[in-house]
């Protein structure tokens, strides 16, 4: 048994970590010579100042919310799923395809037909990692690093000698049909009567999102495959022992993580770039990691946590374009809070588990 509580784990830890990450990456703003607390101001304001800043946070949390559900499911059992780039990389491509099919009289008839190439493309990119672990123990971490840069390599290949429209010089399929187009947060609030901004690439994506949150939940903690995975993920023996087949159900979560990663390229390929481009995932999978370990694994968290990291990406943007703070030192805030939530869970957890247990022992 644990000598914290379960909130001191899923609320003080990440907290802490992050005041930490914060206090840092002041002391590194302090050290070229700028106003950390001017900086703070403006993060705050570019993230969240307006219905625009929203906007941006709310799409780049959409990335973020995909990502790190992507994660956390494979790690309920105990899978490293370090693949969700390539996976979403290949979701795009699904999407891609599905817009450019048929010229589709409205998005409603679209928007799912496109998610299910998404999800079954980014599963597809899965699948391969997945059985090499369950079959020949191919350890997923080495594999699915390697296929983040086959998905680009051969994204690269389609795009520049299959993909793009004659006579175009830009590595990028052609424009989707008008009946693709998605919803922005300001065509869905407008007949509500909430003013959002239109330049904002925030979209009906966000919903799916939220979903899939929902989605996640019922199926690890209200499903029998839920059960299995994390079985699977807290003891393979004693799963085993259970009657439950690791090979199958190490298949399944690399599967279904892949398509939670697949499905954000609706996002920022159907919603966002109406087209796709090289490069549309943009790190997003990697930074879904953090999102899950800061989230601890659970969709509220991941949801938490991915609202934090858009306002990081979109507050950390305005910084570098309004101040003398270099953008390279955005990246390096962005990676001590990733640094503290993931790497360095540990230096806050053990001295709070001493001084829960120091407690419990003086109460006794």
């Amino acid at each position: 048994m644990s000598a914290m509580p379960k909130w001191a784990d899923l609320v003080l830890i990440p907290l802490i970590s992050l005041i930490v990450a914060a206090l840092l990456s002041a002391l590194v703003i302090l050290g070229i010579g700028e106003d950390p607390v001017a900086a703070v101001k403006m993060m705050v304001t570019g993230a969240l100042g307006s219905t625009y800043a929203w906007g941006y946070t709310l799409y780049y949390a959409t990335n973020f919310i995909f990502t790190g559900l992507a994660v956390s499911v494979a790690f309920h059992a105990r899978l490293f799923n370090i693949g969700g780039e390539g996976q979403a990389t290949l979701g795009g491509l699904g999407v891609a395809l599905v817009c450019l099919a048929l010229p589709w009289p409205h998005w409603a008839l679209a928007l799912p037909v496109a998610a299910l190439g998404a999800a079954l493309f980014g599963a597809a990119w899965a699948a391969i990692p997945a059985w090499l672990q369950a079959r020949r123990g191919s350890h997923i971490v080495i594999t699915t690093i390697m296929f983040n840069f086959i998905a680009a390599s051969l994204l690269n290949y389609l795009l520049v000698n299959v993909l793009r429209p004659t006579g175009s010089m830009d590595p990028s399929t052609a424009r989707f049909a008008d009946g693709t187009h998605l919803p922005t947060l300001h065509d869905l609030l407008a007949p509500l009567g909430i003013a959002f901004s239109k330049a904002a690439p925030a979209n009906i994506s966000f919903l799916l999102a939220l979903a899939a949150c929902v989605a996640v939940w019922m199926l690890i903690w209200r499903s029998r495959l839920g059960y299995e995975i994390r079985a699977l993920g807290h003891s393979e023996p004693a799963a085993i022992y259970a009657g439950i087949r690791p090979a199958r159900t190490v298949m399944w979560a690399m599967l279904i993580s892949g398509a939670l990663a697949g499905l954000m390229a609706v996002n920022t390929v159907m919603g966002e770039a109406e087209r796709l481009v090289l490069n549309s995932v943009e790190g997003a999978g990697f930074i879904g990691i953090a999102v899950a370990l800061m989230g601890r694994n659970h969709p509220a968290g991941v949801f938490l946590a991915a609202i934090l990291f858009g306002f990081l990406y979109q507050g950390g943007a305005e910084l570098a374009l309004w101040t003398d703070i270099p953008r390279e030192l955005i990246v390096v805030i962005q990676a001590l809070v990733i640094l503290f939530t993931g790497a360095l869970d540990n230096m806050v957890r053990m001295p709070l588990e001493r001084l829960f247990l120091s407690l419990r022992k003086g109460r006794a």
